[in-house]
């Protein structure tokens, strides 16, 4: 690859960067949309070294791909490739956990309504059933009966509760328990009831959601797979086919022919995204007031 050709390459990637920069300015960004919550990981762990690991990969086809061409973007791509399409074209494990936390939600709640039942108090339902949820949310319904133990009040215990499960059904739910604690709420049972049966059509609606998005990666996947399989082919067996590639104006071109691809497959994860509903529930202190006056017109709803 000649020096003019790197040029090139980096001028692309430039062009590249520059206009991504414009659609965000264009675009905007909302001020009134919800943070995401930031978990920190423990280093080291299990998806870190995945990510270690798929970064390896993509480095090692990048370089093979460009000693097997000569083509610094043809490089590029590979690497890129081999790092964004599995996250694109596989399995969407956040789906996953998102509808067994819904579901043991609702599980958690129906055993607290029907704990409720037998003339028992909120915070003696709450204590009876927190090591018996499910595994999803067994964890923070654990901390939540450690805390009430330890004499905490049942309401800040509940807020942070709901800051934990992170979830707008949870959410749901809790701003049910903190009207009841707080008020003395009526007919918390039948409440209860509602909610899980809510939490439950919640999960079957994504449910039916990912098995359509299922079979658009199924089909992604087809197109995907052969494209890369002819380009393969096409390099290994006929590389004097692609020599137009080999200069400066041909590694422009490849790279809008990259760009046109990961355009489309933006695309595609962004119609096939699942948007969540915004949480009105929070534990932050600055916070806390809005918090109150959200559950109380919940309730007054309700």
């Amino acid at each position: 690859m000649t020096p003019l050709t790197g040029l090139a390459a980096l001028l692309g990637a430039g062009v590249g960067v520059g206009l991504l920069l414009l659609i965000t300015g264009w675009r905007g960004v909302d001020p009134d949309r919800p943070r995401r919550t930031l978990v920190r990981r423990n280093p080291g762990g299990p998806q870190d070294q995945r990510r270690v690991l798929r970064f390896g990969v993509a480095v090692a086809v990048g370089v093979l791909a460009g000693v097997g061409t000569g083509w610094f973007v043809g490089a590029v791509l590979a690497g890129l490739a081999c790092w964004a399409l599995p996250r694109v074209l596989g399995g969407d494990p956040e789906h996953a956990r998102r509808v067994a936390r819904i579901e043991a939600i609702a599980t958690w709640t129906e055993m607290l309504r029907d704990t409720l039942s037998a003339a028992a108090g909120l915070e003696q339902a709450i204590l009876a059933t927190a090591r018996l949820a499910p595994t999803a949310i067994r964890r923070e319904t654990i901390e939540l009966s450690v805390h009430l133990e330890n004499g905490e009040h049942l309401a800040p215990s509940l807020r942070r509760l709901a800051g934990r499960l992170a979830d707008p059904t949870g959410d749901l739910v809790i701003a049910a328990l903190v009207k009841a604690a707080e008020q003395q709420a009526r007919q918390l049972g039948e409440l209860l009831g509602a909610l899980a049966l809510t939490a439950r059509d919640q999960a079957s609606m994504r449910m039916r959601v990912e098995a359509g998005r299922a079979r658009t990666r199924t089909s992604v996947r087809v197109i995907v797979g052969t494209t890369l399989s002819f380009a393969v082919a096409v390099v290994l067996l006929n590389r004097s086919y692609l020599s137009a590639y080999d200069s400066a104006i041909g590694q422009v071109v490849l790279l809008g022919i990259g760009a046109l691809f990961a355009v489309g497959f933006a695309w595609l994860v962004r119609i096939a995204r699942v948007y969540e509903p915004a949480r009105f529930l929070s534990i932050t202190a600055a916070e806390s007031n809005e918090d109150f006056s959200a559950v109380e017109v919940w309730g007054s709803r309700s």
